[in-house]
C-alpha cells in the first residue's frame, strides 16, 4: 500500500463548524473526534482531509468529526498560531455538547498539539463523554524548542520563535501566541508553574483539581504515540508524558519517575495500574505513519 505520509506540525485546537447536519455513525460504532497541528486545518486533503477518508473506508458507517476554529481554512489555520487555547477549548466543549451525534460517548484523536487540547477537554467537559483518547504526537509535558515549524522560511516561525525565547511566559504572549502555552522551561520552572495559561493548569502544576482527575480517569484508555525520529517535538518523551528533569535541560526523566505520577495528581498512576494507559512506539518523523501501520496500531481502538 502506498504510505500515507502525514508532516502535521504542533496541533491546533479545533471548533467544531458543521456545514451539513450531522450525521451519526450508522453502524453502532462510536462517532470520532479528530483535531488538527499546528499548521494544519480540518480539511486539508493531504492530511486530516485524507485521514477522515481512510478511516470512513475502513469503518464504513462511522460518524467522523474534523475540528475547525474559525469560519474558513484559512482562519482554522491561522487560529492554531494566535487563539487562546482556553477559548479554543471551550467553544469546542460547547460544540460537542450540543452536537446530538455525539450525546452517547466518542471516541477521540488529536495530532501533535490538538491530542493536548483533546486532553483538556476530557478533563474540563466530561459530557458528552469522551471514551478513547488517541494521541498521536502529542506533548503532553510541553515542548521546549521549536526545531521545526510549518514553513522554515516563514516570517511566522522566525517571530514564534523569538517570542518563546524571550518572553514566553509574558502576559502578552502567553494571551496570544497558542505555542507559548504549552512552552515548558525546566530552567525557569517557577515561571512556567506561575504564568502557564495552558499546560501547567491540565497538568496540576498550580493545585490539584479533583474534577479534571476524576474526569480523565473516566476514559475507558489513553493511547500515546510516540515517533522515535520525531525533529519537531522537543523533547520527543513529551508524547509519552516524559520531560526534562526540572533545574537543566539534558537528562530526561519519564512519566513513570515523575512528581506528576509518583503524587498521582492527575490519576495517570490509577490509570497506568488499571490498564488504560497505552504507549505505542513508531519509527519515522513527527506524524509520519504508514497506512498498515496506522490500520493495525489506531484503527482497532475505533472499531
Amino acid at each position: 500500500m502506498t504510505p500515507v505520509v502525514l508532516w502535521f506540525l504542533l496541533v491546533v485546537p479545533v471548533v467544531l463548524v458543521a456545514s451539513r447536519p450531522a450525521q451519526g455513525s450508522v453502524n453502532g460504532t462510536l462517532p470520532l473526534v479528530m483535531w488538527h497541528g499546528m499548521g494544519d486545518s480540518c480539511c486539508n486533503p493531504l492530511s486530516l482531509g485524507a485521514i477522515k477518508k481512510m478511516i470512513q473506508q475502513e469503518i464504513p458507517g462511522i460518524y467522523v468529526l474534523s475540528l475547525m476554529i474559525g469560519d474558513n481554512v484559512v482562519e482554522d489555520t491561522k487560529n492554531g498560531f494566535f487563539m487562546d487555547v482556553n477559548d479554543q477549548v471551550s467553544m469546542v466543549c460547547s460544540q460537542l455538547s450540543g452536537n446530538p451525534q455525539l450525546k452517547g460517548g466518542y471516541n477521540a484523536m488529536g495530532f501533535s498539539q490538538g491530542a493536548q487540547f483533546l486532553r483538556a477537554v476530557a478533563q474540563r467537559c466530561p459530557s458528552p463523554p469522551m471514551k478513547t483518547l488517541i494521541s498521536v504526537g502529542g506533548q503532553h509535558q510541553g515542548v521546549y524548542g521549536l526545531p521545526k515549524c510549518p514553513g522554515e522560511a516563514s516570517h511566522i516561525c522566525d517571530m514564534i520563535r523569538k517570542a518563546l525565547n524571550t518572553e514566553a511566559y509574558s502576559d502578552m504572549v502567553q494571551k496570544h501566541l497558542v505555542q507559548a502555552q504549552y512552552w515548558h522551561d525546566p530552567l525557569n520552572d517557577d515561571l512556567y508553574k506561575k504564568h502557564s495559561l495552558f499546560l501547567a493548569d491540565i497538568n496540576q502544576e498550580r493545585v490539584v483539581n479533583e474534577t479534571y482527575k476524576k474526569n480523565l480517569q473516566m476514559l475507558d484508555k489513553f493511547v500515546m504515540v510516540k515517533f522515535l525520529q520525531d525533529s519537531v517535538v522537543d523533547p520527543v518523551d513529551s508524547e509519552w508524558f516524559g520531560f526534562l528533569k526540572t533545574g537543566q535541560a539534558k537528562e530526561i526523566e519519564t512519566l513513570q519517575e515523575s512528581v506528576l505520577y509518583k503524587e498521582d495528581r492527575l490519576g495517570l498512576a490509577a490509570m497506568d495500574k488499571a490498564g488504560k494507559l497505552v504507549f505505542l512506539a513508531t519509527q519515522g518523523d513527527h506524524l509520519q505513519f504508514t497506512k498498515e501501520w496506522f490500520d493495525a496500531n489506531l484503527l482497532p481502538y475505533l472499531r
